[in-house]
This record gives structure tokens, sequence and C-alpha cells, in this order.
């Protein structure tokens, strides 16, 4: 007793201000993650997850607000505020924030839904301190680093987020259209959570600050921590800087009574970015903890996804449509199960909404068979712990059932829930909230075809009505300052001793047939991945660019049925197991994707035989594949990005090229591809000697050995990668590619040109890498924060090189608000000059050093993290240890260096300029900069203007 009261006596007042709810233990009957939660005096609860499988750890802060706790005329705060928060506090300078946690070898990033915001980072384990000191500064201390300047910017840059990720995006805008349709007028879920931008154009910094003193106080937080920590250390930081923050009004929680569509509304929109209509039927439901939320999940998968699925086998398989499915979406306040059908052209919206409701009357008589739920359920089963395999994913968790339901040890309990899930639910919740009801049905409508809605539009938004809806008074809500602190706020916590990092252990085989075969075995979950990888993929054509695309329908091919079973039968049995197989194909290779369930893994490997060894190619699936693939590539002629992408490669590589060309290939040499051209790529190109496997996971070599064997006996092909020529002259000089996209709200830039650097982890590429980290290569680069943070005309901007076997590229990406295109450009080609002229500061020198030296950390944690890093090892024929003499190599480097290299690779005189954007109002202001333009189009045909 006398020791207690002395240590009371001794200790600051901030280590004795929590109080333990509980801690929670992982058992061998259920699982689940393991925490010990606090409360803090001011309210904010604390969850502490130990997991020493890494050094790194995750920080956490969820704040229980989201665009729900917004009102009518005052929507998108919380997601601005998701901005602001990254702009300095008081003890944070501007801009800091990212280049601190970056300079620490982490990652960090935010997030806003309807119902709450979180702010997050990711670092190596001896970084914990400063993370805490830094998000306890935008907590308690950021409202009097807000300016009307700040407040400006970030305004500009969400509304270039807006116009990037909706307006600019094909079917960008249909969510929006939606909300307002669902939900009644003055309905928090009536406006996205990025807002409607004429709000923002409303208020003023004051309106935001109000808002951030109503609802971003402790009480209002959960602040959740996981990893290598050490439980008593991190808990004495937390009350250090958080402990004296004052609580702000008290919150409760929010409920609202469910949406009700009494009849049918028909709503439409013109987009004039998409080639083929959307129709959308979307149903009011119930909130994400209800009861009927598990078996609404499980109808939409039962009826919509998958190629088992009823929405499948009527539109997609039948060749009327490229897509159709169906997803049940479940927030804090309601939910939505919305259908989706994306019909190819001949048929009016009319006739598939018809259809759509048939779909559902046969799922109806024919009722729903327990077989499919357990296969619902194993799949969810299977996601669930794969979200575990990173601390991150484990941390999320917690925050999430802390957030909403007070108790963050739900994962075994809800994994349970669904367990229970029978065919009598699934019916239940079919008859409740579907059959029979009105739905919002929405026709989205490429510019031209305003004639295929479904039916008239019949529901306008009645704005006279009075606003039904809780309002919050602002006018009561006070300024709040913490107490003085007995240590200096203003000093930045120094970083602890740097954890060891150490590549994972590997094992290698080889087989006789030429596989090279690279594992490692990892226990933290039971949970196997295994990627396969056959060099070539549309490269095999650099020869015959008629069959451009064929390693891209090959693959495709191989996804569906097999010698034993049919597409939806082979999707069954993976179902069943929680398991998936996946075959894609990219510009110079295919790749084969595995993962498994640990209990599950001699089952899945039978059909990863199955999938690979015998595939059966039907007439039927070639004409339909053909068919979606044709559609998807004329379809891209309409998307700015694509847009961008595709003039930008055939400009560095040429439109004779291979490599000019996407791997899913061009309208023409799709047209002339046939089935026995897909059997010839299989039985030429789908060879052993061309192969590398990588296996991550719970398996040791000698488990996994046995169920290899099908692999051992692949008997090897006469196929060899070709010789690849490249001829296409780069640029003597600088000058602009215009296309003519009309109308666009944004302009997509790429600026760049092909190197002759190709990949190598140890020579100038990799230092290549290093030098554009500044200028490009981090949210703190020259170009980013100029277009972004200082001029607010881009979502985000980026340069990188890249590189393969046969040549390299450097590319500046961005997309910029129509009326800054010229600009954007200036600024762009003035920073890349800078660079040139002047090179790297010493600051940014060590900027560098810092953030890419201490990232290793996060390098190997996830199963996927382990795949990439030795299939790069198998790929190029490295040796783990260069991972050190890449660190080697950066702590040597030297200014002079750096700039050598600058002056090498960053000649702004000689570079592509690709721009995509509305040409009666960008190119004459793009003709006064002073290039020379060329306007080409879509297809990439080029006239001389």
């Amino acid at each position: 007793m006398k020791i207690t009261l002395l240590l009371a006596f001794l200790l600051p007042q901030w280590l004795m201000a929590q109080k333990l709810v509980e801690s929670v233990k992982s058992t061998d009957n259920e699982l689940t993650i393991p925490y010990q939660k606090y409360v803090l005096d001011n309210g904010l609860t604390v969850i502490l997850h130990e997991d020493n499988s890494d050094p790194i750890v995750h920080v956490d802060v969820t704040y229980h607000v989201g665009s729900a706790r917004e009102e009518l005329n005052k929507s998108g705060f919380a997601h601005f505020f998701e901005h602001m928060m990254f702009q300095g506090s008081e003890h944070v300078a501007d801009e800091q924030h990212f280049k601190m946690v970056t300079e620490s070898g982490g990652t960090l990033n935010g997030t806003t839904n309807r119902d709450r915001t979180n702010y997050f980072e990711t670092v190596p384990s001896n970084q914990l301190e400063k993370m805490l000191w830094l998000e306890a500064d935008r907590m308690g201390y950021f409202l009097d680093a807000v300016t009307q300047e700040k407040f400006e910017i970030q305004r500009a840059t969400v509304k270039n987020e807006k116009g990037q990720n909706y307006d600019n995006r094909p079917y960008g805008q249909w969510s929006e259209i939606n909300a307002k349709a669902l939900y009644p007028y003055g309905h928090p879920y009536s406006w996205l959570t990025i807002g409607i931008l004429e709000d923002l154009d409303r208020v003023d910094v004051n309106d935001l600050k109000k808002f951030f003193l109503r609802w971003y106080g402790p009480n209002n937080a959960t602040l959740t921590i996981g990893g290598d920590i050490d439980v008593q250390q991190t808990l004495a930081w937390v009350n250090k800087y958080f402990g004296k923050i004052p609580a702000g009004p008290a919150v409760e929680n929010m409920t609202l009574e469910a949406p009700v569509v009494d009849k049918d509304r028909y709503v439409s929109y013109v987009d004039s970015n998409i080639r083929f209509p959307a129709l959308l039927l979307t149903y009011p439901t119930v909130p994400q903890f209800h009861p009927d939320a598990p078996a609404l999940e499980c109808l939409a998968d039962i009826i919509g996804q998958g190629q088992d699925s009823y929405f499948y086998k009527k539109f997609v398989l039948t060749r009327k449509a490229l897509q159709a499915s169906i997803f049940s979406n479940n927030s804090e306040l309601a939910g939505e199960f919305t259908m989706f059908v994306l019909p190819f052209p001949g048929t009016t919206l009319g006739q598939f909404e018809e259809e759509m409701r048939t779909a559902l009357k046969e799922f109806e008589e024919a009722g729903v068979k327990q077989e499919d739920v357990e296969k619902f359920v194993a799949s969810y089963e299977a996601g669930a712990i794969r979200g575990l395999q990173s601390v991150s994913g484990k941390v999320s968790k917690l925050a999430y059932y802390q957030t909403f339901q007070g108790n963050p040890n739900l994962f075994g309990k809800r994994l349970e829930q669904y367990r229970k899930l029978t065919k009598e639910d699934v019916l239940r919740v079919y008859n409740k909230y579907i059959k029979g009801k009105a739905a919002v049905i929405q026709s989205v409508l490429p510019k031209g075809m305003e004639q295929m809605a479904a039916k008239a539009d019949n529901y306008t938004v009645d704005t006279t009505q009075e606003n039904p809806f809780p309002t919050t008074d602002y006018s009561k809500v006070e300024s709040r300052k913490a107490p003085k602190d007995d240590f200096d706020r203003n000093t930045v916590p120094a970083s602890g001793k740097n954890p060891a990092v150490e590549v994972p252990q590997l094992w290698e085989m080889a087989f006789d047939n030429g596989i090279e075969v690279i594992g490692t075995e990892s226990e933290e979950i039971p949970l196997v991945t295994l990627r396969l990888t056959i060099q070539g993929g549309n490269l095999m054509q650099v020869d015959d660019l008629k069959k451009a695309g064929l390693a891209s329908m090959t693959a495709s091919m191989m996804n569906e049925g097999t010698e034993n079973y049919t597409a939806a039968e082979f999707e069954n049995e993976l179902e069943k197991l929680g398991s998936s197989i996946s075959i894609g194909s990219g510009e110079s290779s295919t790749y084969v994707v595995m993962t498994s369930l640990e209990k599950n893994l001699a089952r899945t490997l039978e059909l990863l035989e199955e999938r690979l060894m015998r595939p059966k190619f039907t007439e039927e699936d070639f004409n339909r594949i053909k068919q979606q693939t044709l559609e998807s590539i004329k379809a891209s002629k309409k998307q700015p990005v694509a847009i961008a992408n595709e003039v930008y490669g055939q400009l560095l590589y040429g439109e004779d090229h291979i490599m000019g060309l996407s791997s899913s290939g061009t309208v023409e040499s799709v047209s002339t591809l046939t089935l026995k051209d897909v059997e010839d790529y299989y039985s030429n190109n789908y060879a052993p000697q061309l192969a590398q496997l990588v296996v991550v996971g719970s398996v040791s070599k000698e488990e996994i050995t046995p169920g290899l064997s099908f692999l051992k006996a692949w008997k090897p092909t006469a196929a060899k990668m070709p010789a690849i020529k490249l001829t296409a002259p780069q640029p003597s000089k600088t000058k602009i590619y215009f296309v003519d996209k009309p109308k666009a709200p944004q302009s997509e830039i790429r600026v760049g040109y092909r190197t002759d650097l190709t990949y190598d982890v140890e020579g100038e590429y990799y230092k290549v890498n290093l030098v554009n980290y500044p200028i490009g290569g981090a949210f703190n680069s020259r170009i980013n924060l100029n277009l972004r943070e200082d001029k607010g005309w881009t979502y985000g901007a980026r340069s990188y090189f890249s590189s393969g076997e046969f040549t390299g590229e450097f590319t500046v990406s961005t997309g910029v608000k129509a009326a800054a295109t010229d600009s954007a450009v200036v600024e762009i080609m003035s920073e890349l000059e800078g660079y040139y002229k002047e090179g790297i500061t010493a600051e940014e020198l060590t900027f560098m050093k810092n953030s890419i030296g201490q990232r290793d950390a996060l390098k190997y944690e996830t199963l996927g993290q382990k795949a990439q890093f030795l299939t790069k090892i198998v790929r190029y024929d490295l040796s783990p240890k260069f991972v050190k003499k890449q660190a080697k190599m950066l702590k040597k480097l030297k200014t002079e260096e750096v700039n050598a290299l600058a002056k090498k690779y960053y000649d702004y005189n000689k570079m592509f300029i690709v721009v995509v954007g509305d040409k009666e109002t960008q190119l004459p202001k793009l003709e006064k900069l002073g290039y020379e333009i060329e306007e080409v189009k879509v297809e990439g045909e080029v006239s001389t203007k």
C-alpha cells in the first residue's frame, strides 16, 4: 500500500489518468484479436493490441463523425476536415505531418465515410512516440493553425477530387443521383461524403471551426494502437500527449427511421465518358449491425455475384450485358441493396428492367439451397481471416467495432453470426426488403442515347418542404484550450532505437523442367498464397501485332471451364473452401494467383492443377469474352485517363510496336483473334521453362512439395522470350500532343520520355528512383506540393521511373481542373527545369535518405508483400542481400551524384507532353506557351496542326 501511494506521489499526473476497462486475450475456441481497452479522464477510448511479429506499429484515430453529422446546405464538412487536418497544427508546421511520417519511413492517410473519419499511420516501431505527438496535436491544438488561405487551397483541392473521382470518371455521378433519389430531402445520407460543392462555396472558415469544436473532441474518438509496442510505455505516451486535451460536448448516437420508397422512382442522367448505358435498381434496407444485414449480403451473393449467380447466367453468359452484379451496402443509419447491369448496345433499359425482375422471379421460384449459403459463409470467413494479415487490418477491426458498437471484441462473434445463416434467413430478407418493393431505378445514358432510359423520369426532390431532420445549435459551441503542460510540445519527440529488420527466411528449389521455386514460411495466420509467373505476356506478339491482346484473351479463357468442371462448378468448389484462383496477363507476363486457408490447401492445389493443366476452351466462351473485350476497348476511347495513357504509350514506343499497345489489344487485333489462336498460345507459351513459383504462408517447403507434383510433371515447350527492338524516336525537343475531350471538367496530363534504363536493383535504375523522390516520388515532392498544396489545381500529381528487361520510362502524371491546364503544364516543366539546373537541396537529400532508409520495416508484413519481394528475387535472379547493398548505396549517395543523374534524366527540353482536355477552351491557351502542338485523335492518328 505504501509503495502504491509513493508511486502515485512521484509519477506525473498524466501517467495516472487512464482507467483499464477490459483485457481480452486470444482463445483456442474463437478467433479473437487480443487487446487492452482504457478510457482517459477526458473520454478518449484507447485500445492497445500488442503484436511483436514485425517491428512496426499502426496508429489509428477514429472520430465518430462523418457526413451524417452534417446538415442541409452545410455538407462536405467532415470530408473537408480530412484534408485540413494534414495542413499543420499549433506545434506542427504546414505540410509537416506528411513530411514527418514519410521521413520516419512510414505511410499515412485519412478516410471519411458517412459515419466516421479516421486518420492513421504505419511506421517502424521506434517512431511511435512521434506519431502520438502528431495525432494529439491535431486533436487538441488544431484550430489556431487554420487560416483562410489554407481553407481556400483545400477547398480547391476537394473540388478537384470531385472532378477526378466523380465528374470525369465513367459512371462517376450515379451514387450522387442515387442518394438524392433514395433518401428524403435533408436526410444526411442524401448527399455524398464529399459533399455538395456549392455548400463549401457558401461557408467560411469559421463555420468549419465550429463543426470541429462540436465533433472532434477526445470523448468522440477512439485511439487504437497495434504492433510492436510496450504497453506501459505506450500508455505513458498516450496520457502525456492526449491526457490534457479537453473533452468536447457530449455526443449521442444518432438513429433515424429507414427511408420509405412508396413507388418506383425513375431518375436518369447523361454521362459523356461512357459507351454503355447502365441500369441500377436500389432498394432501401437496414443498418450495418442489424440482424438481417448478413442475410442481405448472402442474398446479393446468390443472385448477383459470381459465375453461378442468376444475373451472371441470365445476362453475361447470354451476351446480353458486359457486367451484371448486386451488392448490399449497410451503413450506421441505413442500408441499400443495389442491382446493376451494363447492357451491350441494342436493348433498351426498359427491356432490361423487365429481365432483371424476371431474374428475381426465377430466383424466387427456385429458392435457396443451403449449399449456396455455406459457400457464402466460407468466402466471408476466408476474407475475414485475410484481413488479419497486417497489424493495420487488426487495428482497423478493433476501431470499427468500438466506434459503432462500443465493444472491440466482436470479430469472432460477428463471424459466428454469419456461420449461423440459413437458407430460410435469406428467403425471409428477400420477401421483406425486395419482393414487390419499390425502388430507385436509375438510367445512366451515353451522350446521344437519351431515349434509352428505362422510363421517363418521374421523381424530383421537393426542396420547398421543411427539413424534418435534426440540426445542431453551433452557436453554443465554445472554444476550449488545454491547460499548460509540464513539457514543451514544440519539441518533436526523438526516434527510438532503429528496430532490427530482417528479410524473410527463404527456401528454394528447382524442377527439372525449368520451374524455379522460392518460398518463405509465415505462421501468423492460417493462410497460404501461391503466385506463378509465366514470362511472355503480350510481348510474345512482338512480331505479329495482328494478334496483340492474345495473351490477355487466353488468360481470360483460362478463368472459364475446365475438362471436369464448368466455370460455375469450378467457382462453387472454390467458394466452398473460401479459396481463390485467378489468371491474368499483362505486357510481359502471365500470372496465376492462388490463396487458400491452410486447412483447405490440398484441395485448392487440386483445383489449381485442374485450372492450369486442363482448361476447356469452348467457342461459346470465346465468343462471349471476345465481345466483352472489344466493347471494353471501345469504351476506353471515351475515358480521359485511358486516352492519355494510350496516346502516351504510342509516343514512347510507336503505334507499330507491341509495347505501344495496351495488353488488351486493339479493336483491329482482337477482332481477328480465333479460338485456335487461344489454343495455340496456351500450348506454346504456357511453358514451365518460362515460369517461376512463389509460395508464402503457413506451410513449409516439405509440406508443400508433394502438392506441386503436377508442376514437376509439366512438359516444356519450345517457347522462349522474344528479342525486343525499340525503334520509335524519342523527342528531340519538347512538344505537346493534344486530344480533344469536349466539355471535360478536368484535363489529363502526361509528361516524359522513354529511357534506356533496364531493371537493376544495384545500378543506375535504383539510383534514379532515389533521385526522383524529391521531385515527384513522395507526397511532399516538389510537383505535388506545387500543383496540389500550393495551387489547389489537382487531387494529386507524381513522377516516376519504371523499367523492365528491355527499356524504361520517366513519367509525370496528373489530372488538373480544366481552367488550370496551361498553368499546370508551365509549373510541371518549371519544376523539371529547376531540378535539371539546380539539383537537389541538402534538406531534400536528408529527407530522402531518412524516408527510404527507414521504410524496410514495412516491406515484409503481409503475405502479398512477401510474395512481391520473392517474385522480384526469382524473376531477376537476385540475392536477398541486395536489400543491404541498396542500404549502403543510399547511405553513400552524395549531392553531386544526384545532380549528375538529374542532368542526365530530367532534360526538360526533350519530353513528350500529352494533354487530354476540352479543345475549345484549352488549346488556345496552350498555343501561347510556345511549344509545337500536334492534335491527336483518340484512335492515335496524328495530324499536325
